[in-house]
């Protein structure tokens, strides 16, 4: 391969959660559930055979998931983090001079994978009613990170017509749809259904990720993916994923009520927008130095310059005594400064 036809080099996009600082504090960057991880999860994880090989087809895990979903197994790709779904959609959909169009400024991993491929991406405020000439993919967060906007099931419906009758995929993003109790997707052959439940089950660091999809999209994604892609703990985490739910039932409506009262209490500082997400953002003059203020008193929040949105800060739930330090030190910093952000 010529120097040419390597990928263009693209920074890595930021994130919430650690860095090479290896910050100890409280850290509300990141959006996972905060009486997390599931036992019965970890458990699995545990009893998984890590001296072994898993099963290259993962077969038993496609067919417990589809079952759970009411599809069969060929509906089912794994993967180890929603990330590596959608770098692989991004190879398999986006050639270079395509694009990718997103309703709200997209997951940011998405956006460098079509910058990887020398694909566009354009970002739109509402669904669509037809699509720009070259659009393969269509993302939509459902919620959106950061902003909790999510499209009805009816909206989704006529996007992925309008996706279909343009060769193009709708991808779905329910990262987070857990935590607001949104609707299932509707199902439709344009329409992939991104999922990572490590969010809901406070158990990211084992990366668990499925997509549900057309059984042709499943085998390109499968294409893409190296041998064994999925490491043994993080399919047995997906293989009990169905047995795992009544934590669900017990945990998130306590977030949600712990969401809605950091929102509250937020809202004496400037402008708050939450919408059953487990996430907010919170309007300040110069977030960029307001995180680095909170940082330097051991509290980590997500500055939004990368969504386009550099005078927020999107703010995860803890538990309400967290919470509650994280108040204390934004009213000390903004006073009523920030009344008027």
């Amino acid at each position: 391969m010529i120097p040419g036809d390597l990928p263009p080099r693209v920074p890595r996009v930021p994130h919430g959660g650690p860095d090479a600082t290896r910050f100890s504090g409280l850290d509300f960057s990141v959006n996972a559930n905060p009486y997390g991880p599931n036992p019965l999860l970890v458990q699995a994880l545990r009893d998984a055979d890590h001296a072994a090989y898993p099963d290259p087809a993962y077969t038993e895990v496609r067919s417990r998931l589809g079952t759970w979903h009411g599809l069969d197994a060929a509906h089912v790709a794994l993967a180890t983090g929603a990330s590596e779904l959608l770098h692989r959609l991004a190879r398999a959909y986006l050639p270079p001079g395509s694009t990718l169009l997103s309703l709200h400024v997209p997951f940011g991993e998405l956006a460098r994978a079509a910058a990887l491929g020398r694909a566009t991406v354009v970002t739109v405020p509402e669904c669509p009613a037809t699509l720009p000439t070259g659009t393969r993919l269509v993302y939509v967060g459902y919620p959106h990170n950061p902003t909790g906007h999510a499209p009805t099931p009816d909206q989704l419906r006529v996007l992925a017509d309008t996706c279909a009758a343009s060769g193009a995929l709708l991808v779905v993003d329910e990262a987070y749809a857990p935590f607001a109790a949104l609707p299932t997707p509707p199902r439709h052959p344009a329409v992939v259904r991104v999922l990572s439940p490590g969010k809901a089950h406070g158990l990211v660091g084992a990366r668990p990720a499925y997509a549900l999809a057309d059984p042709e999209v499943v085998d390109t994604l499968d294409n893409l993916a190296p041998a064994w892609h999925v490491p043994a703990g993080t399919a047995a985490v997906l293989a009990a994923l169905p047995q795992g739910a009544s934590f669900l039932a017990q945990t998130l409506p306590r977030v949600a009520q712990h969401a809605a009262a950091l929102a509250a209490d937020l809202a004496g500082l400037g402008r708050v927008e939450h919408h059953a997400t487990p996430y907010m953002t919170l309007r300040v003059p110069n977030a960029a130095r307001v995180c680095a203020e909170l940082l330097s008193r051991g509290l980590r929040v997500r500055d939004c310059a990368s969504y386009g949105l550099p005078d927020t800060l999107r703010i995860g739930t803890r538990l309400p005594g967290e919470n509650a330090t994280l108040v204390r030190a934004l009213r000390e910093l903004l006073g009523t400064r920030g009344r008027h952000g």
